[in-house]
């Protein structure tokens, strides 16, 4: 039963596995007690957060560990927020920061503060010039993850560090996704991962500020953690985290070379055994266990229930799930398609013949989806032409149907004629004009009606 969701929790290393259990037995006490075993502690903890360090490129004491990599999220941009209070309010975040990011800009903006969203391309990378256009004299953070967590592009840390330094704006990096892999490059200020990514146990997050960076915590005063994180830690989690930080850095050169073959695999196969998928994210700059793909005609979240009783375990940022009935951030904010969506992340140790089993389930899962919607093919024998203009009544109708309404009337006009697709669905807006780049055809744009939304599309092939 094949696991392909490691972008959402690695399973446990077993370095992490056996450093758990010694821990347990040497690391219960309080490591702030100066018996014996309050020194057996500090000593385990002390030796982890250097291990940690080393891995994330800093001095121990600049780095303390936290309850989870959110909560290291919202200790690291309040902090500096705060330290930085008389610089200014004003915080810069690109359009596909992790939701942890993203709801501390909304509660940052509820105080009064002011937020600017840096957009990405179509593969889901920022542009640095897109954070020097964002930073202003009142700019007291940016952050920037520094791979995306939905399609694994990989962002240009080092380039926009760069710029922020030049205009004196700390840059905070969420390497959540990033930090099994390697160490982030460039002269970030702020930086923050989450254990369970790389194979470490969940509830251990890291912090790393580094000296100079103008930091108030905002909790009360506790002598733990540098007063940053309070309470008792989770010492065994944390020992076993730093261990398997350790552990998979060591293997991490030659496991993402074969993870990049196994993955390039599937970039190439997909598209060429199932019919109209595009896959997304950036082809070269990207993390090499992790592909996403989108599948036109597809309810995301059937096909995810096909995969996974054929035993393959896969995430998806589709809006097409009871989960969520908003298109991902992620998705929209690169302007691609969004139904039908399958992330697939592997684990280390992935095999070719587990990736070779995917492939050959992947096909039958998505045509049985699409039988089952009734959109076996969208171009299948010429229908003459009607109209020159048809419209379309969709209301009522969730991802993906209004997408498979329109591929049924398009072939109604000739070409030159346009489709108006009248829908409610808040996906559609996403979807058609996705839609119309992998099809070839021409999106005219959209206007509001007193019963949802009209997008008019030109036939051009």
């Amino acid at each position: 039963m094949p696991y392909f969701d490691t972008a959402s929790a690695a399973p446990l290393h077993p370095v992490a596995r056996q450093a758990l259990q010694a821990s347990l037995d040497e690391g219960w006490a309080d490591p702030a007690r100066l018996y014996r075993e309050g020194r057996r502690a500090r000593l385990l903890l002390d030796a982890a957060r250097e291990a940690a360090a080393e891995a994330v490129g800093c001095r121990p004491d600049e780095l303390v560990f936290t309850p989870s990599g959110t909560h290291a999220v919202h200790t690291g941009i309040a902090g500096v927020l705060a330290g930085r209070r008389r610089v200014g309010e004003h915080l810069v975040v690109s359009a596909v920061e992790h939701s942890s990011v993203l709801h501390a800009a909304d509660a940052h903006a509820a105080r009064g503060g002011t937020v600017t969203e840096v957009p990405v391309d179509r593969s889901g990378a920022v542009a640095p010039a897109g954070y020097a256009d964002a930073l202003g004299p009142s700019t007291a953070l940016a952050c920037l993850q520094s791979a995306n967590h939905e399609v694994g592009t990989v962002q240009p840390v080092a380039e926009v560090a760069e710029v922020c330094g030049a205009a004196g704006v700390p840059l905070l990096v969420d390497a959540a996704q990033s930090l099994g892999w390697g160490p982030v490059e460039g002269a970030w200020s702020v930086l923050v991962g989450s254990a369970h990514k790389w194979g470490g146990p969940p509830g251990v997050g890291l912090l790393a500020v580094r000296k100079g960076v103008r930091f108030a915590a905002q909790v009360p005063a506790d002598e733990r953690e540098s007063g940053r994180s309070p309470g008792f830690g989770n010492l065994p989690a944390i020992v076993a985290a730093a261990a398997s930080l350790r552990a998979v850095r060591a293997e991490a050169d030659a496991e993402a070379a074969r993870l990049r073959v196994l993955v390039d695999r599937i970039r190439r196969r997909v598209v060429r055994l199932v019919p109209d998928v595009e896959v997304v994210g950036d082809a070269d700059r990207r993390l090499p266990h992790l592909v996403t793909f989108s599948c036109l005609y597809v309810d995301g979240e059937t096909l995810l229930h096909e995969l996974d009783r054929a035993g393959y375990s896969v995430s998806s940022g589709s809006s097409c799930t009871s989960s969520t009935l908003t298109p991902s951030h992620v998705l929209r904010a690169m302007g691609v398609l969004s139904e039908g969506n399958v992330r697939v992340s592997l684990p280390l140790g992935t095999t070719a013949e587990e990736v070779n089993g995917f492939l050959d389930v992947l096909p039958g899962a998505v045509a049985g989806v699409r039988d089952r919607l009734g959109m076996t093919t969208p171009s299948a024998a010429p229908v003459p032409p009607v109209a020159d203009s048809v419209e379309v009544d969709a209301l009522g109708l969730l991802c993906p149907q209004p997408v498979i309404e329109l591929a049924r009337a398009i072939v109604t006009v000739p070409v030159g004629g346009t489709v108006t697709v009248l829908s409610d669905d808040e996906v559609a807006r996403l979807d058609i004009p996705a839609w119309c780049v992998m099809r070839g055809h021409a999106y005219l744009g959209e206007a509001e009606r007193p019963t949802g939304v009209a997008y008019t599309v030109r036939r051009l092939l």
